[in-house]
């Protein structure tokens, strides 16, 4: 064993090792990644052969924590790790987006790079390392790549820009991008920021791209000492030179026309473009037509990219025929659907979002449990695309990568802008009906027209528009809001949401070889442009949020109580607070914050509520000397009745107390257990606690009548005969038809809830 070490300072001083040669060496390349007490190991294999037919570049990322790293046990009654959490998709499509792209055109080999967490302490976030440690597990071994990169993650906290941050400096973060870059370009950036400039991101990418080009530098000396700077021989592909020039000689007329069409209908396009390649195969030889379909199509995808790139860089006419800076005609609608709290359609061009709102209590909170993220989340959204937005038919699989990574995005270029201690959990779904290109952004603007319907005062509209470019090296244009095809031909897809105060969220793929800072200044105040024309279209359609929300959306009311009465309300097992929503219809949850109790009651009619609240204060309210209640019996004695006055709390209604009249026993009060009756508070005992109540005071005093003396306790003298035997500590024999076991402690200790 003969490990290589190499060792990256950061600018804050903490550092990254990187080591090789020790673990996994069976694997084509393998490297421990250690900062602090994180550690994670990337492992790197591919096949020496491409799949027969294969013409596109099968890689797969996988990232997974193990739960052991941070002391924890799995979720579930399996307790193992299982499907990737939204988390870990996340951060595997964060590298695989930097990866991809420079592994050469023409190597088809399947390729799996797995990068594993092992060890956390919860300090240093595991997410930022992952792209390094996948790209140096590539530099140590034989496969042929474009690299090396590496990832980070760039926050402005009080005003300075920090890289790969800790957990606690991203909480007083208001910028936060993920950036992943080569030595000399940067590939990919995903973030969310509170309302920035261009100028700020800038600045932030660049901060970004120093520090990775002191992580490229690392791993290039350690595939030197490793000796890997020789990369395997490959042939993945089949070619013929002279049929490549005869599709280009044939086609590229043709596939130019129709690119300067300017048709803005996506299927025509489509068809025509298929249709020109078609012809072509049909003038092959019959012979050779089978042999040569795949090489045909794959050098006629060639003619197609550049006639559209020709056709916007000479003389800047696009696909549907829009100048470069033209939004595609939008239409919204809000209230579209009368069942969800807030809808909206929002329609761009050939791309259409469906999206809907429902508010609801804390009890519909997202749990959050991932390995080093425990929580819960208030806001959420959920975004899906469906075959038949495309025109596709093929069944629905359930959610993917993609519909986690675009649902991602739109939420954190709204989150920002939801309103703070917003009473309701609240959660969007976005439907893509169809599309051409930006979905997700199409997502983000219905998100904000539905909120807006559902009557959530966001602080500010959210927009967002993805933008193009084409270049040769030479000239280039930047594309506002790109079709389906300018992404896919195209050299860049940079989204950008935000506000007229400035951006929310961001996500930049590069496909191209470089991209300067002038580029990036000018896609960010073209996409600014874009967005505040968006937002005019939005704001036409609904100007501001509804003053109420609609009458089906459930009321809640919260409030604070002390902390020592929690439990009051709660109950044994929750016996109370099962009662208050059993009787009063209303939803109550309750949580324990630093300040006290924080409880919320919801409901979909006010009477609901104010029983449900009645029910509580009536727990946690004090007991007030000369106020009346509405009690029952709880008990009957000799000498009197217990009756609970409020929930929990009982008093001692004595004999005396029930009538003016003076009662011989308590058969002739004609009270019995259960009954329902006003009392007043007369007296709370401020040594022991206990509560006298009386009923004769809520009654007419008699005329003439004369309050019998009672001497002072202690000194009434002998007892009268016919006087009821005194009880010391005891209350004597029972009667024959006394009603089931005397409680413990009756009389006393009345303050105290009941068990």
């Amino acid at each position: 064993m003969n490990p290589i070490k190499k060792t990256i300072a950061l600018p804050d001083g903490r550092t990254i090792t990187l080591e090789t040669g020790k673990l996994a060496k069976q694997a084509d390349g393998a490297v421990e990644l250690r900062m602090g007490n994180t550690m994670l190991l990337a492992t790197v294999v591919t096949a020496k052969e491409a799949g027969e037919g294969v013409d596109f570049m099968p890689l797969q990322v996988e990232y997974k924590e193990k739960f052991s790293s941070n002391g924890r046990f799995p979720g579930g009654f399996l307790k193992r790790e299982g499907r990737a959490s939204d988390y870990e998709i996340l951060t595997s499509r964060l590298v695989d987006r930097v990866l991809r792209p420079l592994f050469p055109d023409n190597y088809h080999a399947d390729t799996f790079v797995q990068v594993t967490m092992y060890s956390s302490d919860g300090v240093d976030m595991p997410d930022a390392l992952a792209g390094l440690a996948a790209s140096a597990a590539i530099a140590v071994s034989d496969i042929p790549f474009n690299g090396p990169i590496s990832e980070v993650r760039v926050a402005r906290v009080n005003g300075e820009f920090v890289i790969d941050p800790t957990f606690e400096q991203l909480e007083k973060a208001d910028m936060e991008l993920m950036v992943g870059a080569t030595y000399d370009n940067i590939m990919m950036v995903e973030g969310e920021m509170n309302e920035v400039s261009e100028a700020d991101l800038l600045a932030a990418l660049r901060a970004a791209h120093d520090a990775i080009k002191v992580q490229c530098k690392a791993q290039m000396e350690l595939a030197e000492e490793v000796g890997s700077t020789v990369k395997r021989e490959y042939c993945h592909e089949t070619n013929d030179e002279d049929l490549r020039k005869d599709v280009h000689d044939k086609c590229y007329d043709k596939a130019y026309a129709v690119a300067k069409a300017g048709c803005a209908d996506k299927h025509w396009r489509q068809e025509s473009f298929e249709k020109i390649c078609e012809e072509y195969l049909e003038s092959l030889p019959e012979e050779e037509r089978d042999e040569k379909t795949a090489m045909v199509k794959r050098y006629y995808h060639d003619v197609e990219k550049e006639a559209m790139r020709r056709c916007v860089l000479d003389e800047g006419i696009r696909l549907d025929g829009r100048k470069t800076t033209e939004i595609r005609p939008i239409w919204c609608e809000v209230d579209y659907l009368p069942g969800p709290h807030g809808s909206a359609v929002f329609t761009r061009g050939e791309t259409q979002s469906l999206a809907t709102v429902t508010l609801g209590t804390k009890l519909d909170e997202k749990i959050l449990d991932d390995v080093l993220n425990q929580g819960r989340e208030r806001f959420l959204l959920h975004y899906n695309f469906p075959p038949f937005s495309t025109g596709e038919a093929r069944p629905v699989r359930g959610v993917g990568r993609r519909e986690v990574g675009h649902g991602n995005l739109a939420h954190r270029a709204l989150k920002r802008m939801f309103p703070d201690d917003f009473p309701y959990v609240c959660r969007i779904v976005s439907d893509i009906l169809e599309s051409n290109g930006s979905s997700s952004m199409a997502t983000v603007c219905a998100g904000t027209l539905s909120l807006l319907d559902a009557g959530v005062k966001m602080k500010r509209p959210v927009s967002g528009i993805a933008m193009g470019l084409i270049s040769d090296g030479t000239k280039y244009a930047v594309l506002s809001d790109i079709l389906g095809d300018e992404d896919h031909l195209g050299d860049m897809d940079f989204k950008v949401t935000g506000t007229r105060e400035g951006i929310t969220a961001t996500q930049m793929d590069i496909k191209c070889d470089g991209l300067s800072y002038e580029i990036l200044e000018k896609a960010l105040n073209q996409a600014k442009e874009g967005r505040l024309h968006i937002l005019d279209k939005i704001e036409e359609t609904i100007p501001a949020a509804r003053e109420d929300y609609k009458p089906h959306v459930p009321r809640i009311v919260t409030m604070l109580i002390p902390k020592e009465l929690i439990g009051a309300v709660i109950g044994p097992g929750g016996k109370i607070i099962q009662g208050i929503q059993e009787a009063s219809g209303a939803t109550v949850s309750i949580d324990e914050i630093p300040d006290g109790g924080y409880i919320e009651v919801a409901a979909s009619n006010k009477a609901s509520i104010d029983k449900a609240l009645d029910m509580i204060n009536a727990i946690v309210e004090l007991p007030e000397e000369g106020k009346v209640y509405h009690g029952k019996v709880r008990s009957i004695l000799d000498f009197g009745a217990f009756v609970e006055f409020m929930p929990n709390r009982d008093g001692l209604l004595h004999i005396s107390e029930i009538s003016w009249d003076r009662l011989e026993n308590m058969e002739a009060a004609g009270l019995k257990e259960g009954d329902e009756l006003e009392v007043k508070l007369i007296e709370i005992d401020k040594k022991t606690g206990k509560y006298r109540l009386s009923m004769r005071a809520l009654q007419p005093k008699p005329e003439g009548y004369v309050e019998r003396e009672r001497a002072p306790r202690g000194e009434r003298g002998p007892r009268r005969e016919g006087d009821r035997p005194r009880r010391d500590g005891d209350r004597g024999p029972r009667r024959d038809g006394d009603r089931g076991p005397r409680r413990e402690n009756n009389g006393g200790n009345h303050g105290a809830p009941r068990n």
